[in-house]
């Protein structure tokens, strides 16, 4: 018997709710805008942990005349390891990923990392605002085909905590963007919790033109 509820106090800690203290409250989701990064030709150094392996290099965020998104990552000799299109409607294009990373699974993680990174604007419908009762946060939810995006900031929605990709029960992935200059995080942070796929960005500088 002792062990029978032991097991039973098992299952139930491991279906319990991460979210379970959240709360629908009023509230505007249109507060996130000023956090949307301005990435309109920003250049970071960068470093991905995946698939067992570490790359670093320079990774390139530039906005096309079709007003489409290019991210570009490539080593600092020049040697590219990848190369998508984000356009705002959702559509999504790999010009280049090199075969090591060329695994289904691979690119769409890295499409939704980098989307919730953006603040793609098909990925923002249909959002409502949720309060945390123990810390007073307040996530702006998101609903997606799995799950939920959720965008946390404080109570007065004037700092953005982090961000959050979710199932029903838990984050799988954990992003923080910070040290906001002329609209554009200096860090970006993504890391994931059910495997080791982790990438770090610090910002080179904002490039003209």
């Amino acid at each position: 018997m002792r062990y029978l509820l032991i097991s039973l106090l098992f299952v139930f800690s491991a279906c319990s709710s991460s979210y379970k203290h959240l709360q629908t409250t009023a509230g505007d989701v249109h507060c996130l805008d000023k956090f949307k990064p301005d990435f309109s030709n920003v250049l970071y150094y960068t470093q991905v942990n995946v698939i067992g392996k570490h790359l670093s290099g320079l990774l390139l965020i530039k906005a096309m005349p079709d007003s489409s998104t290019r991210i570009v990552f490539s080593s600092e000799a020049g040697f590219k390891f990848f190369d998508f299109g984000f356009a705002p409607n959702g559509n999504f294009k790999v010009y280049y990923i090199i075969d090591e990373m060329d695994k289904k699974a691979v690119i769409t993680t890295l499409r939704k990392d980098f989307e919730m990174v953006m603040m793609q604007p098909y990925s923002l419908q249909n959002g409502y605002v949720r309060k945390d009762i123990d810390s007073a946060y307040n996530y702006y939810t998101f609903p997606q085909e799995k799950g939920f995006n959720y965008y946390i900031t404080d109570a007065g929605c004037n700092e953005l905590i982090r961000l959050e990709r979710a199932s029903k029960r838990k984050a799988v992935v954990k992003i923080q963007m910070l040290d906001y200059k002329n609209g554009t995080p200096d860090s970006i942070g993504i890391t994931h919790t059910n495997f080791n796929f982790n990438i770090g960005l610090k910002r080179l500088e904002k490039i003209a033109g």
